[in-house]
């Protein structure tokens, strides 16, 4: 059986995420200051609404900007992580967009951490990524067992 190859994966903020959150949340800014102006709404609402959307969109700026940064590392056998906290761990895959993954990472320690991950970042390495977020880093098969594909 062939293991995916060793791989090391810078980590930090992703553009497309950031890109994301402007248009969301000026859209969603913007939706709530034309009907704030539309004068329609008696009361507070629409003031609400307003104060709302820019907390909203001022939280989720705040979360891109404290996204981890550092060093995924693959060896064959277990995931490390190279930032703060740094150890062993495992990845699952949330979302794969081809050129942009979003992976969570569980270290031994119990925290997680949500990680965008780049092709841009590492385009020599990305294929490498892939196979490697992809593979099991052991057997979970009991001695003679056969895949699915083998039964009939």
């Amino acid at each position: 059986m062939h293991h995916a190859p060793s791989v090391d994966f810078p980590v930090g903020r992703s553009l497309w995420v950031g890109a994301l959150l402007v248009i969301a949340g000026g859209s969603g800014l913007a939706a709530s200051l034309v009907w704030a102006a539309q004068g329609n709404t008696p009361g507070f609402w629409p003031v609400g609404a307003v104060l709302l959307a820019l907390a909203l969109f001022a939280w989720a700026a705040l979360d891109w900007l404290r996204t981890p940064f550092g060093v995924l590392s693959w060896d064959g056998r277990q995931w490390r992580w190279t930032g703060a906290p740094q150890g062993a761990g495992r990845v699952r895959v949330c979302l794969d967009l081809q050129g942009l993954l979003l992976l969570q990472w569980r270290a031994d320690s119990a925290s997680t951490a949500w990680l965008w991950l780049e092709a841009r970042c590492s385009p020599g390495r990305w294929s490498d990524l892939r196979r490697a977020v992809y593979s099991r880093a052991g057997s979970d098969a009991l001695p003679g067992a056969e895949p699915p594909a083998a039964r009939p």
